[in-house]
């Protein structure tokens, strides 16, 4: 039976090595760093994932992309099942690029993930094993971004509002009372907080209420009940502001 601890996947003798497991509703890894890049597919549920740079979302269909021995924090709503094909660090930056992203998975890749895991982990160097790990790094190569991510800022003060907006999305504060509240202007927070985050602060906040309303979506919680701990006056208002999908 193949292993379900990463830990066993790392020093693999191949370019790429694949892992299957299902985590319970309300799991999460706790912090932690892998030697090799992971690329994370959801093919059940939604995963929350936090760095020290920011936070993604990855709902079914969808991979994140992280790098070799960054650390990281994955928390699950709904039953999670995925599938992890961590890649040797010495390719990883030529097939994803430095940084964390989301990406949309094709059909081929998930098929070719799912038949990986048919194979011996030390699947034959010339054989089907090394043809569909080929075939996954080539599909990484080529999918397309999805815009699921939330960047943090890197300055203490603007990133205390930024975690309080996460811990309590529905927080009414506007731009002159944020300004206030770290004594500085509101001209002033809005320059640093697109400068830090490449975002303008409503669109961030727009973000996050998108991302926090998929997580309470996947886990259950009534429409009207969303809206109300994300911060809109009606289940409609939610709705409209879904239908407009990731910035």
């Amino acid at each position: 039976m193949r292993s379900t601890e990463a830990a066993d996947y790392q020093d693999v003798p191949r370019p790429l090595a694949v892992m299957r497991k299902r985590f319970p509703q309300g799991s999460s890894t706790g912090w932690h760093s892998h030697v090799r890049g992971q690329t994370l597919y959801s093919t059940q549920g939604l995963m929350l994932a936090q760095t020290d740079a920011g936070a993604w979302a990855v709902p079914t269909g969808h991979a994140l992309l992280i790098p070799p021995g960054l650390r990281h924090d994955i928390s699950m709503h709904g039953e999670v099942r995925m599938l992890t094909a961590y890649i040797d660090p010495s390719i990883w930056l030529s097939v994803a690029g430095p940084a964390c992203r989301v990406i949309k998975a094709s059909r081929l890749f998930d098929a070719a993930l799912a038949a990986l895991c048919e194979e011996p982990v030390l699947y034959q160097p010339e054989g089907r094993g090394a043809l569909l790990s080929s075939v996954i790094i080539d599909e990484v190569m080529r999918a397309p971004t999805a815009e699921l991510a939330l960047p943090l800022p890197r300055a203490a003060r603007l990133r205390e509002i930024c975690r309080k907006l996460i811990e309590t999305p529905a927080l009414p504060q506007g731009l002159d009372e944020w300004a206030d509240a770290i004594a500085t202007s509101r001209r002033t927070l809005t320059r640093k907080f697109r400068e830090e985050t490449g975002m303008s602060f409503a669109a961030w906040k727009r973000q996050l209420r998108q991302l926090q309303s998929l997580k309470l979506r996947e886990e259950g919680v009534p429409l009207k009940s969303i809206a109300s701990r994300v911060g809109y006056r009606s289940p409609q208002a939610l709705r409209a502001m879904m239908k407009r999908g990731p910035l």
